[in-house]
């Protein structure tokens, strides 16, 4: 099952040039927190560009569950009239967060400061995935947790009623666990800090800051460490949020690997804790380049032109890029399987444990295809071969997985027999206009019937 209905069966063939402008949606990450901090503010917030995913759409309806106004205007405005930092009503109903493990845990950091009681629930993947990693910090602040063995949802929250302010280090790379820990310091009193080994994506520090909030980012020898002191009054913004860089992955890979495309993919946002495999594609000799370079509303922009690349190289990708390019190592497998060489990935263990095992997902439908991968606990190589030498014809399992389910679209575009996949419904969850989209660039994707 998908996680919002029946099953979707989808089939990818080769096809010719890509050509065209790509225009992806807005960015998940930050659509999640534009809705949560406009929701915390005091006035209203507005919002454009908004993706309209049906994962951001579930926190959309999470913040109404909690007593703020969010309401949509049409073509991805929004605006959200907040209840204040402690304002949260306890809502009525069990929160259905769906497919989005950002959105579940976001959460969760927003009202664990609060004197309320919230479950939550998701479809299938969710309900699988491990929540200790949040609600263990969590409890730190006072916040206490009851879910299924192992720390899985459905799980009932109960919010600290006189919370404490926390020192936590991340343990793992994680800008889900990172922003829940700091959500959860806001309604609590005193400076919380969050010590991470790693540098992960920064928009809610970013975002913070915008609302008002003091916050303070410090590069130490024990990694970086961020200082939020508690119960501000933040302030309601215009968010303008960027393209999102890991959707606009699947066009410019996809560009690269089919014969004769020149694909154009305006507004990216390029934070350098996102950006990771455009870097990575361009040192394995992709021809994708930086156009009209900007700032807006405080990110890096940029339009991305992406075009057919025959020499692509396998490389070592450095296991410190993983935390800023965690999400598009699918789709960089795939691309490495047209690469000549085989291509190194290590220090991807949180790949183990997204919306599906990536690791294990992609390997199985890339040998199914005929590519050659080897496998370990936090590393995989992928043995190149070649543009035009995929053979294909397998049908992949995603898994409920929406990444899964493109990345192994984009790798039909270029195999000899076309590619299926057993489920392509996910892919509303981030990339509700995948299908027409490609199609306009030239793909030949299509729906099968059940």
């Amino acid at each position: 099952m998908s996680s919002h209905g029946s099953p979707i069966p989808m089939s990818s063939r080769a096809c010719g040039p890509l050509n065209g402008t790509a225009e992806v949606p807005g960015d998940k990450s930050i659509s999640h927190r534009s809705l949560i901090l406009g929701a915390m503010a005091v006035g209203e917030t507005t919002i454009t560009g908004l993706l309209e995913g049906q994962d951001v759409l579930d926190t959309a309806k999470a913040m109404r569950a909690f007593g703020a106004e969010v309401i949509d205007h049409g073509g991805g405005s929004y605006s959200v009239h907040g209840v204040g930092v402690g304002g949260f009503a306890e809502p009525d109903n069990v929160i259905d967060c769906g497919n989005s493990g950002t959105g579940v845990r976001l959460l969760m950091g927003a009202m664990a400061t609060s004197p309320i009681s919230v479950t939550f629930t998701g479809d299938a993947s969710l309900n699988s995935r491990p929540m200790a990693r949040v609600t263990d910090p969590l409890a730190l602040f006072g916040t206490q947790a009851v879910g299924r063995a192992g720390g899985r949802l459905p799980m009932t929250l109960v919010g600290a009623a006189e919370p404490v302010p926390v020192r936590y280090e991340v343990p793992m790379p994680s800008a889900q666990v990172k922003s829940a820990v700091l959500l959860a310091g806001l309604n609590a009193p005193g400076k919380t800090v969050v010590i991470e080994a790693e540098a992960t994506r920064d928009h809610t520090e970013r975002m913070l800051a915008g609302f008002g909030a003091e916050i303070t980012v410090e590069d130490t020898d024990a990694g970086r460490v961020i200082t939020l002191t508690g119960q501000p009054e933040l302030k309601p913004q215009h968010i303008e949020v960027p393209r999102d860089p890991s959707s606009a992955a699947f066009p410019v890979c996809a560009a690269l690997i089919v014969p004769g495309s020149d694909v154009l993919v305006p507004g990216i946002g390029l934070n350098p804790t996102r950006a990771g495999l455009f870097t990575t594609l361009r040192e394995m000799g992709a021809d994708l380049t930086y156009e009209n370079e900007r700032l807006e509303g405080g990110e890096p922009v940029a339009d991305l032109r992406a075009r057919f690349s025959p020499d692509l190289h396998g490389i070592e990708v450095p296991p410190a890029r993983a935390a800023s390019m965690i999400d598009e190592y699918p789709v960089l497998s795939v691309v490495a399987a047209c690469a000549t060489g085989e291509t190194v990935m290590r220090g991807v263990k949180e790949l183990r444990v997204k919306e599906s095992d990536r690791i294990d997902a992609m390997a199985s439908g890339l040998r199914a295809n005929g590519v050659e991968v080897e496998d370990g606990p936090d590393w995989w190589i992928v043995q190149g071969r070649g543009h035009g030498n995929i053979a294909g014809g397998a049908t992949c399992q995603s898994h409920l997985d929406h990444r899964i389910a493109m990345s192994f679209l984009i790798l039909g575009m270029v195999t000899q027999k076309p590619v299926q996949v057993d489920d392509g419904g996910p892919i509303a969850t981030s990339f509700p206009i995948f299908e027409p989209l490609m199609s306009k660039l030239g793909a030949q994707v299509t729906r099968l019937s059940a």
